[in-house]
Parts: structure tokens; sequence; C-alpha cells
């Protein structure tokens, strides 16, 4: 049990009173883990919501650094920070609006290699990545090790998510068996992304984490959620877990971790 002080008291004020947080609930933020993939358009909101929120452990892991063009969209990083490792600038940001918050900063690309150990520990993993290839690998590594996860994708004016269970609900692959074909999919340089479809759709991430710690409400599990902020036009779709799926099915073939190679240019700083 969490002793709180009166200064984390009145920080959190507005959580405790909330019938389904409460006192419980806010201790199990406290007390949890949460890893971002990526400091980018929607790991940026997702890490300054979580760390309003007091999650007591926050990993972050990119190994890019701030470029101005990354300015119109994510927005843990300022216009001082351009050069910077995003994991630097990311941390100076969370620790200023929390210091409750411990900080874990990994300035790395995750590959099969290294990201198994990476994630180990974390009760939570968010996918705010910029590529498919990094997709497929987030999502397989968390199927193997057994830790539920946010996917995440933006283009132009749409956004999708969904929340993995590993073992208990359909996992990306169940989706998406495989990248899509080369120069199937536009790249955010190419086709351009509203910075405000990151803010919408990290956020959603961020809730998703959240709700999972305090383990209250309806997961998006079994569940595309898809929305085209022209029309303001939001969409849940249906899913079912596969028992052929390639990684979480009956009979997976895909049972160690491999770096898929990137078959269409990748969705930078999405």
């Amino acid at each position: 049990m969490i002793n709180f002080t009166e200064e984390q008291l009145e920080r959190y004020s507005r959580h405790i009173l909330l019938k389904d947080v409460g006192v419980e609930g806010q201790e199990r933020f406290m007390s949890g883990k949460v890893l971002i993939i990526g400091a980018g358009g929607l790991g940026a909101p997702a890490a300054l919501y979580l760390a309003a929120a007091g999650v007591g452990t926050l990993g972050i892991v990119d190994g890019d650094k701030v470029e101005l063009s990354n300015l119109q969209r994510q927005i843990i990083h300022f216009t001082e920070d351009v050069s910077i490792a995003k994991v630097v600038s990311a941390t100076q940001k969370i620790q200023a609006l929390n210091p409750d918050v411990k900080v874990n900063a990994i300035q790395e690309h995750v590959c099969a290699s290294n990201i198994r150990d990476i994630i180990r520990g974390y009760d939570f993993i968010i996918d705010g990545t910029d590529n498919f290839a990094a997709k497929f690998l987030i999502n397989d590594a968390c199927v193997m090790e057994k830790i539920p996860f946010s996917h995440g994708g933006i283009l132009r004016f749409t956004g999708q998510t969904m929340t993995i269970l590993p073992d208990q609900s359909a996992c990306y692959r169940c989706i998406f068996s495989a990248p899509p074909p080369r120069n199937a999919v536009p790249t955010c340089s190419q086709a351009g992304v509203l910075g405000v479809i990151a803010g919408m759709l990290g956020t959603i991430q961020a809730a998703e984490a959240l709700k999972f710690l305090a383990k209250v409400g309806t997961l998006l599990t079994n569940s595309l959620l898809t929305f085209d902020a022209l029309e303001m036009d939001f969409r849940k779709l249906v899913l079912r877990k596969q028992a052929n799926c390639r990684v979480c099915g009956e009979h997976p073939i895909i049972l160690e971790l491999i770096d898929e190679e990137q078959p269409v240019c990748d969705l930078k700083n999405s």
C-alpha cells in the first residue's frame, strides 16, 4: 500500500474522486510500468498523459534525434530540442511534469536481437513506431513474452488502434498476417499527416494503458478502432483470434523473432 503525501493527494485528486479509480486505482498507476516504443507523434502525447497520471515507471525507447519536421506533431519536443536525442528530450519533459515518475530512457532502435530484453518487466507496451517491420516485431515479441500492448498507426487524417492481450485476444498478425507489398502504402512524408491525429490516437493508447493498470472498463481487444478526422467518423470493427495465426495460433510457425524487411517506404516520424 502506498502512503500518499499531501502533495500527491492534491496532484491526483481528480483520479481519486473517480469511483472507478479511487485510491486503489491511483496506487495501481503508481506501481505500474509502461514501455513506450517510439518517442514520436504517438509516443509523445502518450508519455505526457501517462506521466501526468503518475504511472510509476515509464520506459521510452527511441534511437532518433529530434528534427524540425517532428515538431508539427511530436508535442513532447520543443524547438530548442532539435538535434537532441528524443529519449533525452522526452525524459526532461516527463521529469519536469511529474517528478514522481521514474524514466528508463533507452536510446536504441528495437530489433529482433534486443526487443525481448527491453520489454521484459513491463506491465504494458505502447507501440508508437512508424514502420510496419517494427509493428510486426513488437507484436511477435509481446505475444512471445505474454505482455499486453496497444497497436497504433496514423496517416493523413486517419488513425487505427487495437489492444492485444496475448493468449486471450486477436493479435496484430491475426488481422494483418504480413507487411504489405512494396509501395502499397504511402509514407507520412509522401502523403502527410495532420498533426493532431497523432494526439488523438496517442491519447487513446494512453487511456488503454491506464484502464489496463487500474483494471477498469473495456479494453479495445478483439476490436480495431478506426477514425477519419475529416468526417469525424469513428468505427469499431469486430475481430477474432485466428486459430491459424502464424504467431499466436494453435500451431504457430513463427517461433523466433526476425527483422522483417521493410517492404514499403517507412512511415517516418509518424
